[in-house]
């Protein structure tokens, strides 16, 4: 396997022992009912931010989760230290979903320890501010289609094989995809291709006869680590306005992924929930 390092010096570093205030992953009233019970779930950034409030739902609604992660792993092994405590089991791979032989690696570990797959979550991913479209490097522009999108399909394709009989694929688009955003030219554009990419996978001949469903979660503005590792600090006071009045927290997108994973959702493929504060109403 071969390591994608940062040809440049880019600020990816997102972990959570670094972010004032905390960002939010517990949800105070949600109430469990074994929708996943016995499921085994993919989660990629799963160690943080949206990706880590996923994973504990996950394991309070009775799944095993695999938590995919990039840099430190001190906030993965406090994520699964928490799985387990819900009495479920937790493992941590950590690595770029930017390396195809990575993607793969993932796959065949989470077989060789669970015995099957039933759910990927498609989450990591990284941006960069920009004001100039020439400020866009070659290396960063490579570098967030390799992250954002290419590792999308690079799991996926390793997975497929594994996701039989109602298997669910859940990818994390985002409202950027619709509105685009001018600070975020390129990151918005992998947003959009995931979108894309979400609902050509969903009408697939072979994804079809395997009964895998293809959705998609379109957050707004979230306050997660990846926020204070973008933004100059004198952006941050006022960041993420929408028409409620605030930022959305982690934990109000994770009950969107229990239910495109979960039978609730049975009849749904191909969509997308937008969670965004009413950011956006298309």
């Amino acid at each position: 396997m071969t390591n994608r390092k940062p040809k440049e010096n880019y600020l990816i570093n997102d972990n959570s022992a670094n972010v004032d205030p905390q960002p939010e992953i517990d949800h105070p009233t949600y109430q469990a009912s074994n929708k996943l019970l016995d499921k085994v779930a993919i989660i990629t950034g799963g160690d943080s931010g949206i990706g880590a409030a996923v994973a504990l739902l996950y394991a309070r609604e009775g799944a095993d989760v695999a938590i995919v992660h990039y840099e430190s792993s001190e906030d993965a092994e406090y994520i699964a230290k928490r799985i387990e405590a819900f009495g479920r089991e937790a493992m941590i791979i950590q690595g770029d979903v930017g390396d195809s032989a990575f993607c793969q690696q993932v796959v065949d570990q989470v077989m060789d320890t669970f015995g099957h797959i039933d759910i990927l979550v498609n989450n990591a991913g990284e941006q960069h501010l920009r004001k100039r479209v020439e400020d866009i490097s070659d290396d960063q522009l490579e570098r967030t289609f390799e992250t954002n999108f290419f590792g999308n399909v690079y799991l996926t394709r390793s997975v497929l094989k594994e996701l039989h009989g109602g298997g669910s694929i859940i990818n994390t688009t985002s409202v950027t995809a619709f509105k685009g955003n001018p600070e975020l030219m390129d990151y918005s554009a992998t947003k959009g291709a995931i979108l894309s990419w979400t609902r050509a996978l969903a009408s697939n001949e072979v994804v079809l006869k395997h009964k895998i469903r293809v959705n998609a979660v379109a957050p707004g503005p979230v306050w997660t680590p990846l926020i204070p590792a973008t933004f100059p600090k004198e952006r941050l006071e006022n960041w993420g306005q929408t028409p409620m009045g605030r930022s959305g927290k982690a934990y109000e997108l994770a009950p969107s992924y229990v239910f495109l994973a979960s039978g609730d959702s049975s009849f749904i493929t191909g969509q997308v929930l937008h969670v965004n504060g009413g950011s956006y109403k298309g």
